[in-house]
């Protein structure tokens, strides 16, 4: 029941939670000494970006930056 219920909720803890998924990563491929394993965290870091700015700017309320 606890999985249930810790799961994240509406549009706000969506991108909380992909904000500390490209902060994991981010810092995984700070922290790899592996070139192969560097490149596949960067380019999944990005990817993350690329939808929270999608679900930031496909919004049905105005557009929200968060810094």
């Amino acid at each position: 029941m606890e999985a249930e219920s810790s799961r994240p909720k509406g549009r706000k803890d969506t991108i909380l939670a992909l904000n500390a998924a490209t902060e994991d990563v981010n810092l995984a491929e700070k922290t790899s000494s592996i070139t192969p394993a560097k490149v596949v965290f960067g380019s999944v870091g990005t990817f993350l970006t690329l939808i929270r700015v999608r679900l930031l700017f496909f919004s049905n309320g105005p557009l929200q930056v968060h810094i």
